[in-house]
């Protein structure tokens, strides 16, 4: 029967111990609810706060989640220290830093993403709305999250990029500025006078509804001597939105035409000369009999 009493001892020293810690036990639970309690508490306070700044709802809510969590760790480390006494809060850093390490490397990519994110919202160059490019992905961004951004493209589909791709890449902001210029080439025959085919499609850009004139200027250029026509550089301001420069262009070379048209301006198409080396027989075959 000594098995028996070893095993009877063991059972009442830990009854009796457990006993013992009773009141360390109570006393944490009750830290821990008054911690529940503070951590609402620091939660709308810092809401709050933050409603009257101007920062994003995004970041809004990751402070917010800041603060409860400092407040359920701060809460935690001393329940844990009163219920259990040998526990110093040296020992719980040092197991708090090996432990951060391991989820680190364990989840690396993530935290990437989360760091990447945080900046992204503290900076304000990139907003909902905005028409973004980065690494062949364009459209509206809908949404900034601490981990990822949406993108609508202008087809209809949503992208979700990873945050770490945004910060690390070269990242267009396409309506950074409410007006964007935009270009085409223009080109009239050799035959043409040069500077009145340049008036005319200055008027002409000048006169057009979604063009910019009164606070920008348009700019007409003769660029280059092309194949079949003195080409030109046309350039005016616009609205920064895609669809801006498509309705824009649309207007604009509409209206060019037409000014050229009706100016008496040539438009040429490209000619193509053809030479053999042997002469050419052409013969007229008489329409055959019926």
């Amino acid at each position: 029967m000594e098995p028996m009493n070893i095993l009877i001892a063991q059972v009442m020293d830990i009854a009796r111990g457990a006993v013992e810690i009773l009141p360390q036990l109570l006393i944490s639970l009750v830290i821990l609810i008054f911690t529940y309690a503070l951590a609402k508490l620091a939660r709308h306070i810092v809401k709050s706060i933050l409603k009257r700044t101007s920062l994003r709802k995004s970041l809004v809510e990751l402070l917010v989640l800041f603060a409860s969590l400092t407040t359920w760790l701060i809460g935690l480390m001393i329940a844990a220290i009163i219920a259990f006494p040998d526990l110093t809060p040296t020992k719980m850093l040092a197991g708090l830093g090996i432990g951060s390490v391991a989820i680190g490397f364990a989840f690396k990519d993530i935290f990437e993403n989360f760091l990447a994110g945080i900046i992204i919202l503290v900076r304000r160059e990139m907003r909902i709305g905005d028409f973004v490019a980065c690494e062949g992905y364009e459209g509206k961004v809908e949404a900034i999250l601490v981990r990822e951004t949406h993108i609508r493209e202008t087809d209809g589909e949503l992208v979700i990029l990873p945050n770490s791709m945004l910060f690390k890449n070269p990242l267009i902001i396409r309506t950074a500025l409410e007006e964007r210029r935009t270009t085409i080439i223009c080109g009239v025959g050799y035959g043409e006078n040069v500077d009145e085919a340049r008036s005319v499609i200055k008027q002409a850009v000048t006169g057009c509804k979604t063009v910019i004139s009164d606070s920008r200027p348009v700019q007409i250029f003769a660029q280059e001597f092309g194949d079949s026509s003195i080409n030109f550089e046309v350039s005016w301001w616009t609205g920064s939105r895609p669809l801006d420069i498509r309705e824009s262009r649309d207007e604009v070379i509409a209206t060019i035409k037409s000014a050229l048209d009706k100016a008496g301006i040539e438009i040429p198409f490209p000619h193509r000369t053809l030479t053999f080396n042997d002469p050419v027989r052409i013969t007229a075959n008489p329409p055959s009999p019926e």
